[in-house]
C-alpha cells in the first residue's frame, strides 16, 4: 500500500509540474504555434498561384499580360520590387503603392477602367484579381528586407503625411493608429499589438500583408487591412487608392527597413 501512495504521488507531482509549464507559455508563443502548424497548408498558397497566372495570360480590351508592368525596377521585374513600395514614379507623376500601380499597369497595357476597378469592392471582379496579383508579387521578395526609397521629394512627402495620419486622433472614440500601435507591451484581446512607430522586426505589422485571413477565409491586401483599422478607429472608410492610404503604408514601410518580408503571411 505504501508504495502504491507513493506511485500515486510521484504521478499526480508529475502532473503538476508540467501543467505549471503549460501554464507558463506566454499567449503570443501559443499563437505562434498556431501559426505554425497552419503554414504549411496557407492558402494564400492559391491566391499565390492565380495571380501568377493572372500576371502571365493575356487579358483586357487589348488583349496583353502585365508581363510588361514597371512595378519600379524595370519592365517585368517582380522580384524584389515588393519591398520598395510604395514609390514614386514618374509616369503616373504620384506616389503608389502596390496595389494602385497594378491597377495602372492593368489600364496602360491591358486597357481596363482604373476608375471602375477602384470602385469595384474587395473580393470582388477585377478587385479579387489586383488582390490576387499583389499576393503573388508580394510572394516573389519573400524574404527580402525592406527598402523603401526616399531619395524623390514626394517620396519624403509622403512619409511625413503618414506620419500625421498616423497620430491623428478621431471618430467616436477619439482614436489614432498610434493608440493601439505606438508604444511597446500593447495587447487587444489575445494578440500582441507590434509598435510600428520603429522597425518591429521580421515579418512583423507591414511586412506580413498581404495576408490569408483564417477568423473569415479571406485574402487580404494591405490597403483592405488598413481600412479594417479604420473601421476599428470608427472612421470613415478612404476611398481605394487615396493619398493618405499610400502615405500610411510609406511611413510603416520607412519604418519597417531592415525587416524580411513574410508575405504572404497567415493571420487569425
Amino acid at each position: 500500500m505504501t508504495t502504491t501512495k507513493t506511485t500515486l504521488w510521484a504521478v499526480l507531482l508529475g502532473l503538476a509540474a508540467a501543467q505549471c509549464a503549460f501554464a507558463q507559455k506566454t499567449t503570443t508563443e501559443s499563437i505562434e504555434e498556431y501559426r505554425k502548424m497552419l503554414e504549411d497548408g496557407n492558402p494564400a498558397d492559391l491566391f499565390e498561384a492565380k495571380g501568377e497566372d493572372l500576371w502571365k495570360t493575356k487579358r483586357g480590351p487589348r488583349n496583353a499580360s502585365l508581363q510588361a508592368c514597371d512595378l519600379g525596377k524595370g519592365p517585368g521585374v517582380v522580384k524584389g520590387a515588393f519591398v520598395e513600395l510604395p514609390r514614386w514614379f514618374a509616369d503616373t507623376g504620384k506616389v503608389q503603392d502596390l496595389e494602385t500601380r497594378l491597377i495602372t499597369c492593368m489600364e496602360q497595357l491591358q486597357g481596363f477602367n482604373a476608375a471602375e476597378i477602384a470602385q469595384t469592392p474587395f473580393g470582388r471582379g477585377e478587385m479579387a484579381n489586383v488582390t490576387a496579383l499583389a499576393t503573388y508579387v508580394a510572394a516573389e521578395s519573400k524574404g527580402l528586407p525592406f527598402n523603401l526609397p526616399q531619395s524623390h521629394a514626394q517620396e519624403k512627402t509622403y512619409y511625413e503625411a503618414g506620419k500625421r495620419l498616423f497620430f491623428m486622433r478621431g471618430g467616436t472614440h477619439d482614436f489614432a493608429c498610434a493608440s493601439c500601435h505606438g508604444e511597446e507591451g500593447k495587447r487587444i484581446r489575445l494578440q500582441d499589438l507590434p509598435n510600428l512607430t520603429k522597425n518591429p522586426g521580421d515579418g512583423v505589422g507591414f511586412a506580413a500583408w498581404p495576408a490569408y485571413r483564417v477568423s473569415n477565409g479571406q485574402m487580404w491586401s494591405m490597403q483592405l487591412r488598413l481600412n479594417d483599422c479604420y473601421r476599428q478607429q470608427r472612421f470613415p472608410y478612404p476611398e481605394f487608392g487615396a493619398d493618405a492610404l499610400t502615405a500610411l503604408s510609406t511611413y510603416l514601410g520607412v519604418n519597417a527597413k531592415g525587416a524580411k518580408s513574410v508575405a504572404p503571411a497567415i493571420k487569425r
